[in-house]
């Protein structure tokens, strides 16, 4: 049975190599795949044949194959994503050319078990969690749909909880941080939760470098009750007990994501929560207005609605940011994954 290649430690695969073939077969492969971003060994023109064969003998390259493909006016592209068990995820590719980067949205959950009542991926439920070569398999892709433009930052904010398949996560977060494979910085790689306390705690002692974002979304309990079903059973309380366990284990501040929904969260008692909720943290907040999804009860914030509430946010300690979300037109901004 083949190994899927992009579930692999670099080590690994060297020590496999290293018993048939001279050493630099080794770098030969890894340079193909991670610099060039080849992923068909019959490509690979400066390896011989007997080398090439036994890769596609152990070894599976099989990328998601992309189903779908729409782009924004804003240049954000969302990809479909097919499966090999014909499962559909999507991914995002948001470009920034004020500041120079190119980030990928990814999933790491066909569907999603924790039924935010705000996110259309929330309605599908879970399906199952992605396999360690499903995630890393959308972030060669997306290499390879942009090799002119180098990927810059990662983002686990697509389809899927990442804290509710937390082991592939993280292992797939330490295979492309490898020297041998893309080498990416742990500054540009965020998980975002939904608030698992447990996940947190264990992303902190895990030794693997990411930053947090957290969908808050509320500082007040009995709201974001309302919103988001894992208040729950994991308070704000023990939300933040958790945060705290991550910021002294972590040289990287929290950031905060907060959905501005009208009637719900952008009253002078949310910013009052808010404040009580973050004052003692080392964090920033995003703000980011709601993106409309069919079918729900919410709408987004007019711009006076919105230019109101950042002027009481203002207040805050913290640094604050005015989001606004990137391929909304196409269903492909914060919420509206759900692999139509």
């Amino acid at each position: 049975m083949r190994l899927a290649f992009f579930a692999q430690e670099s080590s690994a695969i060297k020590t496999a190599i290293i018993e048939h073939f001279p050493q630099y077969r080794y770098r030969q492969l890894m340079q193909w795949v991670y610099s060039r971003k080849i992923c068909d060994p019959s490509l690979m023109t400066n390896l011989p044949k007997d080398f090439i064969q036994w890769i596609l003998d152990n070894y599976s390259f099989s990328l998601p194959q992309i189903d779908q493909e729409r782009s924004a006016g804003d240049g954000s592209t969302k990809y479909r994503l097919v499966l090999q068990d014909s499962s559909k995820i999507e991914m995002v590719l948001i470009p920034d050319k004020e500041h120079k980067k190119l980030t990928l949205c990814v999933s790491s959950q066909v569907g999603c078990a924790r039924a935010c009542n705000f996110c259309a991926t929330g309605r599908m439920g879970l399906i199952r969690n992605l396999a360690i070569h499903e995630i890393v398999g959308q972030i060669m892709l997306a290499a390879t749909l942009s090799k002119d433009k180098r990927l810059t930052n990662i983002v686990f904010m697509g389809m899927g909880e990442p804290m509710d398949n937390l082991d592939s996560v993280l292992k797939a977060i330490s295979l492309i941080q490898e020297e041998d494979t893309l080498a990416f910085s742990p500054r540009r790689i965020t998980i975002s939760t939904c608030g698992i306390p447990a996940g947190i705690a264990q992303l902190a002692d895990s030794g693997i470098k990411a930053k947090l974002a957290v969908s808050l979304n509320s500082a007040l309990d009995e709201v974001r009750n309302t919103l988001m079903p894992v208040n729950r059973k994991y308070s704000l309380a023990a939300l933040k007990h958790a945060i705290n366990y991550y910021l002294k284990r972590s040289s990287f501040r929290v950031t905060f994501e907060y959905i501005l929904i009208p009637d719900l969260n952008m009253d002078s008692s949310a910013i009052k929560a808010l404040q009580s909720f973050v004052g003692d943290l080392s964090c920033k907040i995003n703000f980011i207005p709601y993106n409309p999804v069919p079918g729900l009860p919410y709408r987004a914030p007019e711009e006076a609605e919105i230019e109101a509430f950042m002027a009481i946010a203002s207040s805050l300690n913290q640094a604050i940011t005015l989001r606004r979300s990137r391929g909304a037109e196409v269903n492909g901004a914060c919420g509206q994954l759900a692999a139509n």
